[in-house]
């Protein structure tokens, strides 16, 4: 009998390919409009006409209209590097962070050994949730370096906040680690899958690459850096003196709108 990890890893791969079965093109604009009504997704701002993706997978993953987003270019400002709910925001304290509410983890568990050099204590960590309306390409928030990635297999459990309320998921799903240098620090993005979320792409890299990026991979300040093929979520982790964070928890915040305060920041 198929184990619960294995029956969910299925589904994922069910889905997956569900999602790359290409749409007739006449099906293809009430079929998207039909997804965006019942996610709240805005087609308005997407590039180009529905008939222009072949898939709904490919329709997940569509680019916007130049202009629907804009990264801020205030040096004193971190800005998101996706779409999402804050589903929690919290400093890192005797190694552990927030997850949802009271529920805490230890934060070495989701880098799976990236950074082990890096101070984290006293530094800070957003959970970024993005829901199936938002758009699902990562952008990076600085100009930086990245320098490792890791591909941590593990569970798909559902990443949605009121599961996140009742178990440990974050630091147990399969992920995507990624550690990146930039003048103000080091940082760490961790790409987060879940249960319908079998597909995790960053820009350059293997999918299931595990360790140092030679040479390192350079990402200018809002520059794509990645892809989640259906929702799921980002953990962004910096050590102490980075920012200060300024999203409120709860907050919905859009890709290249500030989360945080640099401008303390010492290079």
């Amino acid at each position: 009998m198929a184990s619960p990890l294995q029956v969910k890893r299925r589904l994922s791969l069910l889905i997956g390919w569900a999602a790359d079965r290409r749409v007739p093109s006449i099906l293809r604009g009430p079929l998207y409009r039909g997804y965006a009504a019942f996610t709240g997704a805005d087609m308005g701002e997407m590039r180009g006409r529905p008939q222009d993706y072949p898939s709904l997978g490919a329709f997940f993953v569509r680019r916007l209209e130049d202009g629907a987003r804009t990264v801020s270019d205030d040096p004193a400002r971190l800005p998101s590097p996706v779409d999402c709910m804050v589903q929690a925001s919290s400093p890192v304290t005797n190694g552990m962070v927030l997850e949802a509410k009271e529920r805490r983890y230890p934060i070495r568990t989701l880098l799976a050994g990236v950074g082990e050099d890096v101070d984290l204590d006293g530094g800070h960590q957003f959970t970024l949730y993005l829901g199936p309306k938002d758009y699902h390409r990562i952008h990076c928030p600085l100009d930086a370096e990245l320098t490792e990635v890791v591909h941590v297999p593990g569970d798909r459990h559902s990443v949605q906040p009121s599961v996140l309320e009742r178990r440990r998921v974050l630091p147990v799903n399969e992920r995507v680690v990624c550690r990146l240098e930039s003048a103000q620090g080091t940082f760490f993005m961790v790409l987060v899958g879940a249960v319908v979320v079998g597909r995790i792409r960053v820009v350059g890299v293997d999918p299931l690459h595990r360790g140092p990026i030679e040479p390192a991979r350079a990402f200018s300040r809002g520059e794509e850096f990645g892809r989640f093929e259906m929702g799921s979520t980002v953990v962004l982790v910096t050590p102490p003196g980075f920012h200060a964070p300024t999203a409120d928890l709860g907050a919905t915040v859009r890709m290249g709108e500030p989360i945080a305060d640099l401008s303390a920041v010492q290079p």
